[in-house]
């Protein structure tokens, strides 16, 4: 913290360590802005005569959180935090340039409030990136997403009414564990109740979800980006097992994990196993690989590769 900053700058970097942290400790805040337990009980001090409701709990389990009702003080952002943010919602999200939109009324209310200068800068940078958008993103409806993470920090199941790529549809009962953002989409991880077995479903796909009374205990280990890698080819319609004539290093670079589980078999063999409710998908992906490789048990899948193949060699061979 600046050394020469006043008690007033200094107390309002008390008040935002509190809203970030509920329940922090005296030592724990002390530590956070750099100054004795003496000077932040000081700070919140000063808060507490301009009106501002910060209550501690003694024992174990104490600290300082804010009060019920509490105004917050208004945002302030640089130009470069403003822009920033302008930039990472139009990078994520294409529609933002459209006020219907969700996202696009919040960035509006966001630029609206920005001193003139800076918003000029954030409406050039809004104009000139809003028209590229992106025809490969799958973005989940922002209620449904609310829900889900909404009964994962509730630790209550849920019920969803989920729609596969490949057309097929299902309601299943769930442990929502985890909503996880990767490769570009949004999963849900889940366990589905009454089995033992963990889900990595698509939130884009799911079609409908209801919280329900049960409630659940997730795993104390529990590490959801590692665990979604694990389960993300697991669970479809088609089982699949690939074996690649390459080491797994190369076919980590050639495949996307949302294949499956990739094995190393001997020094220069690869075993894939996963699932796919998509097996022509899964199919084209395989054959973008710069090496050989042969389908084991999946004749899904075989028959999705025997199709791409004929359609490959009809390309290239004279008509009668």
């Amino acid at each position: 913290m600046d050394p020469d900053a006043s008690p007033t700058a200094r107390a309002l970097l008390a008040l935002e360590v509190i809203q970030s942290m509920p329940g922090v400790t005296a030592d724990r805040l002390a530590a956070k802005l750099g100054v004795s337990d003496r000077a932040a009980r000081r700070y919140i001090a000063i808060l507490r005569e301009a009106g501002i409701p910060v209550e501690s709990e003694r024992g174990p389990y104490g600290g300082y959180r804010l009060g019920r009702g509490v105004r917050l003080p208004p945002l302030v952002f640089s130009a470069t935090e403003a822009l920033g943010l302008v930039m990472a919602v139009l990078d994520g999200h294409h529609q933002a340039g459209d006020p219907s939109d969700p996202v696009g009324s919040a960035l509006g209310k966001l630029v609206r409030a920005l001193p003139e200068p800076v918003v000029a800068q954030a409406e050039a940078v809004r104009r000139g990136a809003a028209p590229a958008p992106d025809r490969g993103a799958a973005r989940p409806d922002p209620t449904t997403t609310a829900v889900l993470v909404q009964a994962c920090s509730d630790r209550r199941a849920v019920r969803l009414a989920y729609r596969s790529e490949a057309g097929n549809e299902w309601d299943t009962d769930v442990d929502p564990w985890a909503v996880v953002v990767r490769y570009g989409r949004w999963y849900l991880l889940c366990r589905l109740r009454g089995k033992d077995a963990v889900r990595a479903y698509r939130v884009d796909r799911i079609r409908s979800v209801e919280p329900l009374d049960a409630s659940f205990t997730p795993p104390t280990d529990l590490e959801p980006v590692a665990l979604l890698e694990e389960h993300l080819g697991t669970g479809w319609e088609f089982p699949v097992e690939v074996r690649i004539a390459a080491p797994v290093d190369a076919v980590t670079r050639c495949l996307p994990r949302t294949l499956g589980r990739l094995e190393r078999l001997d020094e220069g063999t690869t075993r894939l196993t996963g699932s796919t409710s998509n097996p022509q998908m899964y199919a084209e992906h395989l054959a973008a690989l710069p090496v050989p490789y042969r389908i084991v048990d999946s004749p899904e899948l075989a028959d999705a590769a025997r199709a791409i193949a004929t359609r490959m060699l009809d390309a290239v061979t004279e008509p009668d």
